[in-house]
C-alpha cells in the first residue's frame, strides 16, 4: 500500500522558516517524481512544487526563491524548505504523488495519493 506522511509544520513568524518533510512507503521512491500542495483556508487545494528524478525542480510563481524542495532517495523522504513565509503561506500541506490510477486532480494535473498534512501557520 502506498503511503505518504508529512510532518515539520508548526506556527512560525512572518519572515519565519519551516521545513517539510514526508516520507514515502510502499513504492519505489526513487523511480517517482514527487509533489507538494497546500490548501489554504476557504480555498481549494493548490500545486507548490514539484521534484522528478530527471528534471529541474519546479515551483508556483507564489513560491518561487522562496521554497525549495528536495529528496532524499536512501530515506524514501522529501522536503520542502520554507523562507521567508507571509500570511499567505498559511495553509495545510499535503504531498502527493502519481503511481498508479488518479484518484483526485488539482486544475488539470491528477494524483493517485496524498498524506494527511501538516499544518503551517503563520501569525505575529
Amino acid at each position: 500500500e502506498v503511503q505518504l506522511a508529512e510532518s515539520g509544520g508548526g506556527l512560525v513568524q512572518p519572515g519565519g522558516s519551516l521545513t517539510l518533510s514526508c516520507t514515502a512507503t510502499g513504492f519505489k521512491f526513487s523511480a517517482y517524481a514527487m509533489y507538494w500542495l497546500r490548501q489554504r483556508p476557504g480555498k481549494g487545494l493548490e500545486w507548490v512544487s514539484t521534484i522528478s528524478p530527471n528534471r529541474p525542480p519546479a515551483y508556483a510563481d507564489s513560491v518561487k526563491g522562496r521554497f525549495s524542495i528536495s529528496r532524499d532517495n536512501v530515506k524514501a523522504t522529501v522536503y520542502l524548505q520554507l523562507n521567508s513565509l507571509n500570511f499567505e503561506d498559511r495553509a495545510m500541506y499535503y504531498c502527493a504523488t502519481v503511481v498508479g490510477p488518479t484518484t483526485f486532480c488539482v486544475g488539470a494535473d491528477c494524483y493517485t495519493v496524498r498524506g494527511r498534512g501538516t499544518q503551517v501557520t503563520v501569525s505575529s
